[in-house]
């Protein structure tokens, strides 16, 4: 999203392109935890787990879990070497502070998204924290960045093994502990059991759920009262558990730029065999790792153990789903979709917190919240993408940014940008 208020003149359309794609594939995740709650990823909790809604949850699941997110990280750190180059290019003497302003002006905009919209997946605020550490590396080899994106995607997911590991242990302890009568367990034993029951609970009880549902669409401060303790949690403690997933899906991005592949500049045999290796790996994790949650009844433990293969099927996936978009974009069929996603992609920050401002005056303002069915949710995203990608390219043919857009550069830079084409 960094370079997404670049002038029109100086931008890569296969950025923009994807962007657009990855703003759009994004709101398939999260409109499960907008209009779901804690049954984002559980169907068991809330949206229905059988017939159509709970194929919606493996075909989304397989899909597409964790890829839109990891795309957008892909093109933010690819935009972060476009904006510094430019910058430094220029010979302006204040190109870091443009750099570090701008970022934290995107902080500034997540706590918004997050505080004020009530979203509580927000990315702007992990965004802006995690590019001021990229700076240093804007020069480095693209094989440099590689290594170095990839020896942090290692990072995160060896801390997952060892959550994984944890989480097992306590399993085989309780295990052990309910073999043993209860009339002769210590209280270590029954302490033992109690937490493992605690931490295998799949989430909110019914009842529990209701409740939530109540204080959600009751009033808005009552949802935001609601909300304020998991937002706090994501904006700390998930802040220092992630930066390394993060931070190496943008290095990743800030390589692939500088290697040719973002700028359509490798040969088609790379973008096809990301879209073959990719698939066949990511596929064959995903398909597997929700039959074992599905088969295992949504339990903490099985998704425990699902995440064991999670990293490198979300990542191979996330490859896969970029050579094809490359491969579309090399084609040059439908130039009419490539054009509107491309716009969308331009008003990426504009559009993405459009979303939240769609949600919550759905889900909270009209009383939505936990009532639809997951398939329903779609509905919503379907409406939302034709508004979008009709909206965005009319827009832009009279207006040089989208709002939020203008509003960030004039924040960034000082002075009033020109709006109006």
């Amino acid at each position: 999203m960094t370079d997404a208020v670049m002038p029109p003149a100086k931008r890569l359309e296969s950025l923009d392109f994807v962007r657009g794609c990855a703003l759009f594939g994004i709101l398939l995740m999260n409109i499960n935890g907008m209009g779901l709650g804690p049954g984002y990823d559980n169907p068991t909790i809330a949206g229905g787990a059988t017939g159509i809604n709970l194929w919606t949850w493996f075909f989304f699941n397989v899909g597409f879990e964790g890829t839109q997110r990891a795309l957008f990280s892909i093109l933010f750190g690819a935009g972060v070497v476009l904006l510094t180059s430019r910058l430094e290019a220029s010979g302006r003497a204040d190109a870091p502070d443009i750099f570090f302003r701008r970022n934290l002006w995107l902080i500034a905009f997540g706590l918004v998204n997050a505080w004020l919209l009530l979203w509580i997946g927000d990315i702007l605020y992990y965004y802006g924290i995690t590019a001021l550490f990229l700076y240093a590396f804007r020069k480095m080899s693209g094989r440099a960045l590689l290594a170095l994106g990839i020896m942090s995607l290692v990072l995160g997911a060896a801390w997952s093994a060892n959550d994984t590991r944890r989480l097992l242990n306590v399993h085989a302890e309780a295990a052990a502990a309910s073999a043993v009568a209860a009339s002769a367990r210590t209280p270590h034993q029954r302490d033992v059991i109690e937490a493992w029951e605690e931490k295998n609970k799949s989430g909110p009880s019914p009842a529990e759920f209701r409740e939530m549902r109540k204080t959600m669409t009751e009033s808005y401060i009552g949802a935001q009262a609601e909300l304020a303790g998991g937002i706090k949690h994501f904006q700390s403690w998930n802040l220092y558990r992630y930066f390394f997933d993060i931070f190496g899906m943008m290095m990743l991005g800030m390589a692939l730029f500088k290697l040719g592949v973002l700028t359509l500049d490798v040969r088609t045999r790379t973008y096809l065999a990301m879209v073959g290796g990719g698939y066949a790996i990511g596929l064959t994790g995903n398909i597997l790792e929700a039959k074992w949650i599905m088969d295992q009844g949504f339990t903490a433990l099985a998704y425990a153990q699902a995440s064991i293969s999670y990293d490198v099927s979300r990542l191979t996936m996330t490859l896969g789903h970029l050579g094809l978009l490359m491969l579309f974009l090399q084609s040059g069929i439908l130039p009419w979709v490539r054009r509107s996603m491309a716009a969308a992609g331009r008003m990426a920050l504009t559009n993405y917190l459009a979303h939240s401002v769609v949600a919550l005056v759905i889900f909270v303002f009209l009383g939505w919240w936990g009532a639809l069915e997951r398939y329903q949710l779609y509905y919503i995203v379907l409406a939302i993408w034709a508004v979008q990608i009709v909206a965005s390219p009319i827009w832009l043919k009279y207006y040089h940014f989208g709002p939020v857009e203008w509003l960030w550069r004039y924040l960034t830079y000082g002075k009033r940008p020109a709006f109006a084409v």
